[in-house]
């Protein structure tokens, strides 16, 4: 699963990029501050949880016989939840979209807890 998480963290790491570069020379023109703003925490915290998924895969590597795979599972889902609902709400406008965004941030608390937890025993 190092691998995977790896990956993963590689994809998303570059679709951050992607999306900051896009926000920064598309977005720029067609948002208002604040909603630019807001759409640039969801890629703040996409990147550092591909990063976090980097740390997932190493890790894994480095205690095989500890299970990473959960906390890597939590920041992938973070990140869709999190992100993608910050990406939805700056774009579309629809503001009950914000009342989404906590359970990503709640995902993202439990992938860290259970790398303390797993990497703690």
């Amino acid at each position: 699963m190092e691998r995977f998480f790896f990956a993963a963290g590689s994809v998303i790491a570059f679709l951050g990029v992607a999306l900051g570069a896009f926000a920064a020379h598309s977005l720029k023109s067609r948002l208002t501050p604040d909603m630019l703003d807001i759409f640039e925490v969801g890629v703040r915290y996409q990147m550092y949880h591909a990063f976090g998924l980097f740390i997932v895969a190493w890790a894994s590597s480095r205690w095989p016989e500890s299970n990473f795979n959960p906390a890597g599972w939590a920041f992938i889902v973070g990140i869709i939840i999190f992100s993608g609902s910050l990406y939805l709400l700056s774009l579309t406008g629809i503001r009950w979209l914000g009342a989404i965004t906590p359970v990503g941030g709640i995902a993202f608390l439990v992938g860290w807890a259970i790398l303390i937890w797993t990497a703690g025993r």
